[in-house]
């Protein structure tokens, strides 16, 4: 038997280079902090995320880290959304680390919110998501993501969002299209 696949695999036994999603938590941040400055001229400041990890204990939100080799390679959020019609999700941020881009890294994490989402009972979701950012938008388009409208001026008061929404996520077709992008 071969003993290159033990050199290939991590201690808990997901190959080397696998991501691994995973609850955020504060001691993540000092990773998060500099993807988060990297991605955006106004960012949130460590007060923000740390603001929204208390609200995590509270229910109202859930924060996940992607991880590679035990790096922080991304983030993504969700704010829950009580509603007299159905629960809803709001996609606060997703942020890939620039070097670590088109691997695939926001679809698993947008999955992973995705069932979260669902997991809560929530039967749509929504987000805004710059007008300029073409790559984003065609993600969102694939987990179902539709326009409904633009906020102007919505990013550092300079730039236009366009505000997405997906509903019906927790009928069968939906999950069948989660199983699509999933494979």
């Amino acid at each position: 038997m071969s003993v290159i696949p033990r050199f290939l695999t991590k201690v808990d036994g997901s190959p080397l280079g696998a991501l691994v999603i995973e609850p955020m938590r504060r001691k993540h941040l000092r990773y998060v902090m500099p993807i988060e400055e990297g991605a955006y001229p106004k960012s949130w400041s460590r007060s923000v995320f740390e603001s929204e990890l208390d609200q995590v204990r509270c229910g109202s939100r859930c924060y996940l880290v992607g991880c590679m080799d035990k790096r922080v390679v991304g983030y993504a959020g969700l704010w829950f959304v009580d509603d007299p019609d159905g629960n809803q999700a709001h996609v606060t941020n997703i942020v890939v680390d620039p070097d670590r881009r088109r691997q695939g890294i926001a679809t698993q994490m947008l999955l992973a919110l995705a069932e979260t989402a669902i997991t809560r009972g929530c039967v749509a979701w929504t987000l805004e998501v710059r007008a300029s950012s073409e790559g984003a938008i065609d993600l969102y388009r694939r987990f179902g993501f539709a326009p409904a409208g633009v906020r102007r001026r919505y990013y550092e008061n300079s730039e236009d969002a366009i505000v997405m929404w997906c509903h019906d996520i927790h009928t069968h077709d939906y999950a069948e299209r989660l199983r699509a992008l999933a494979s």
